[in-house]
């Protein structure tokens, strides 16, 4: 048989076959160009970093040096190339020149090569620095000011085949701002939707390598306002005796630290939030008592060792320990009182909504943004307090301290010397920076960014004392965050009727609360705003289903009188009291209409409930609902179907009853004939018996024979049969 390959499929057989040979003799095979461009395109273009002087800063008259990075993140390594840093001589003018050429890397003015030199190979996933020096004379003619400035990298094989470039400034000046205070936020959030951090997620963060340990280290040292979330003092001190000792240290290391501080509302809730909400006071946690375990306190000693002013009777002794209150748990050593760090956009009303929130002494902290104009520092809007911070600065300061590139973090550090070099022109009195919430920092990039803003001995107290500037908000209500908070204070009311269930509400009422402060914290943008709210309205529904009636087939009432199970679920980690009603369809059927049960945690339980049927067959509906104790409905209502066979029992019994007596009427019979036949038995035994004692007998008497004696008896005269002895006659 002869089978034809056509040319196209023998050239494709063949062409495999040698790809698949020089593959397995490791020789290899070339791309064609189209491949190539394809998997050049493919790759990542390399990431340039530039900074001058230190950290963008330089003296007048003084040479320098500018440090450019070069980051290949593709997968393929990078060539050598040229890189080239120019400056261009005309000053920005402010701010938002700044801004705009950081971003667009656009300005006017001509540039001028201020350095070149050649970059070495960079390998896949690594970066190359090369330092280049800049003499004094190329930059004599700058005067202090900020001065735009670009470095380009060419001759690479870069995947896009151009040059790249990025885009940095040189701030020329002896003293690149005035005294500037840092506010540093420590805050941590739990995982997975917890109220407080758990005794694993505190000893993870508060390791030698930690996160909460990084930003200790970081501002350790330094000038740095500490802005604390009390969540995470209380977190440490419910555990009590079982706090993991790393964590204690590590409170015990920030209540030592010298550092001005203040407290953040609990789990960081956003006052602006709750003032557009119409709030009329701050949310607080319900209570933390439900977090308490009374193994992990010390008991209370007795009364006499209680210290008394003398003439005090002695409190009476308790044999309970000693559990501290919510106060105690979440009190922060040395805070300053009555400040206030929210989310940006505020109006004039809710800044007086704090005042009222704090008791008349609200100071509050707002980028400058808020504000119209870019004013810093100490303010007076309209009558209220507030400390503003350059929200340029802050920003720049924030992407470096998140950074934990040194070379990608000198870059950042140069923007925000710029933007305080900026605002000291305008002002001569202390300025104000904040970072952003971030729980990820390094201690390097943290302590890095600290040292080289702060200025020592301006802290918290010397920038309220400052005398306040007028200024005024431009703020916007968002009513969006509002109205989904008072959408969450709602969705609460519920789970407080729900909660009825529960021997303790609190153990479900407490961690809600939190929960919802969190969902609204100050550090949330909008889209992760957004995530937590509808993460939290789920929550709520998950909860709110978590007690009902599982559907149920239809149920087959054999007996006229019984008791029905019906299943009751509860997904909830606590035992809950229920209220069951079942109400017939038809009243030919009497059914205990209310049975109050309590079902165990995490578990679906039967609870009986009587019934009696009026009739011998027929169908009918059963309609069941579950409430709370106190009224509250729970879950769905169910329908179940119940077929009633109730002179089924009667013919079962009847039956029954047969077998029994057929049985005992056989066993009794059985029982005669056992006995019968043990009596005939036992007869033949005994004969048996007789005619073996006769035939021993025999055995046993003497064979000799006996010879009869004669006896004379007398004879009856009258005996005809006897003749008369003629001798023995007397006549």
């Amino acid at each position: 048989m002869t089978v034809t390959i056509p040319e196209n499929g023998f050239r494709a057989r063949l062409a495999c076959g040698t790809v698949a040979f020089a593959m397995a003799l490791g020789i290899g095979v070339v791309a064609s160009p189209v491949a190539q461009a394809a998997q050049k395109s493919d790759s990542e273009p390399p990431v340039l970093h530039v900074s001058a002087g230190s950290n963008g800063v330089l003296s007048p008259g003084l040479s320098t040096t500018a440090s450019v990075t070069v980051q290949n993140d593709a997968d393929t390594s990078l060539s050598s190339g040229r890189v080239t840093v120019s400056i261009n001589r005309t000053p920005l003018a402010g701010a938002d020149a700044v801004g705009s050429w950081l971003d667009s890397g656009e300005v006017a003015g001509e540039f001028d090569v201020i350095a070149e030199d050649s970059t070495e190979p960079v390998d896949a996933g690594s970066s190359s620095t090369t330092s280049i020096g800049i003499s004094q004379d190329l930059l004599a003619t700058l005067t202090p000011g900020v001065y735009p400035v670009r470095a380009a990298l060419s001759g690479t094989d870069g995947a896009s085949g151009e040059d790249v470039s990025t885009t940095s400034v040189l701030v020329i000046s002896a003293d690149p701002h005035p005294p500037v205070t840092v506010f540093v936020p420590i805050t941590a959030t739990p995982a997975d939707g917890a109220a407080l951090l758990g005794s694993d997620e505190l000893t993870e963060l508060t390791a030698a390598d930690g996160d909460l340990t990084a930003q200790l280290d970081g501002v350790s040292g330094t000038s740095a306002v500490l802005a604390i979330d009390p969540a995470i003092v209380a977190a440490i001190r419910v555990l009590g005796s079982a706090a993991p000792t790393t964590a204690v240290e590590w409170l015990t290391r920030l209540e030592n630290l010298p550092n001005e501080r203040f407290a953040l509302q609990f789990g960081d809730a956003d006052a602006t939030t709750q003032a557009q909400a119409d709030l009329p006071a701050l949310l607080t946690p319900t209570t933390l008592a439900p977090f308490l375990d009374p193994a992990n306190f010390a008991s209370a000693p007795p009364a006499s060792a209680l210290p008394t002013p003398t003439g005090t009777p002695s409190p009476a002794a308790t044999d309970g320990p000693m559990l501290p209150d919510d106060a105690a748990l979440t009190t922060i050593e040395g805070a300053a009182e009555g400040i206030l760090w929210p989310r940006a956009d505020v109006t004039a009303d809710d800044l007086a909504a704090f005042r009222t929130y704090l008791a008349g002494t609200a100071t509050t902290i707002l980028p400058s943004t808020a504000l119209d104009g870019a004013t810093t520092g100490h303010v007076l809007a309209g009558a209220e307090d507030v400390l503003v911070t350059d929200a340029a600065a802050s920003d720049a300061l924030s992407e470096a301290a998140g950074e934990s590139d040194a070379d990608a973090r000198a870059q950042s550090l140069a923007a925000a010397n710029a933007y305080l070099f900026l605002a000291g022109q305008t002002t001569s009195t202390p300025l104000a920076v904040g970072l952003d919430r971030d729980e990820n920092r390094t201690a390097d990039a943290l302590r890095e960014v600290v040292t080289t803003t702060d200025s020592p001995g301006v802290d918290l107290t010397s920038l309220r004392s400052t005398p306040a500037a007028p200024a005024s908000v431009d703020g916007e209500i968002d009513d969006d965050r509002g109205a989904s908070l008072q959408l969450l204070l709602s969705e609460e009311q519920t789970l407080g009727q729900f909660s009825t269930i529960l021997d303790d509400p609190q153990v479900l009422l407490s961690p809600e609360r939190i929960r919802i402060m969190r969902t609204i914290a100050a550090g949330l943008s909008s889209t992760r705003f957004d995530e937590a709210l509808g993460d939290h309205r789920q929550a709520t529904r998950d909860t709110l289903a978590s007690v009902d009636i599982p559907q149920s087939s239809t149920i087959q009432l054999l007996s006229a009188n019984a008791d029905l199970p019906f299943g009751v679920r509860n997904d909830l980690p606590w035992p809950v009291n229920v209220v069951l009603t079942v109400l017939p369809s038809d009243p030919r059927l009497e059914v205990e209409s209310v049975t109050r049960a309590t079902i165990p945690a995490g578990t679906t339980t039967r609870v009986k409930v009587p019934v009696s049927a009026r009739v011998g067959s027929g169908e009918l509906d059963l309609r069941l609902s579950l409430t709370s104790p106190t009224g509250v409905p729970l879950g769905q209502s169910q329908t179940v179907r119940v077929s009633v066979r109730a002179e089924w029992e009667g013919i079962g019994l009847a039956i029954f009853g047969s077998l029994i007596v057929i049985l005992i009427v056989l066993g009794v019979v059985r029982t005669l004939r056992r006995r019968r036949k043990g009596e005939d038995v036992e007869t033949a035994d005994a004969s048996s018996a007789d005619a073996a004692s006769v035939d021993a007998a025999a055995v046993r008497a003497p064979s000799t024979e006996v010879e009869p004696t004669a006896v004379d008896v007398p004879s009856d005269p009258t005996d005809p049969a006897e003749p008369a002895d003629p001798a023995k006659d007397p006549q």
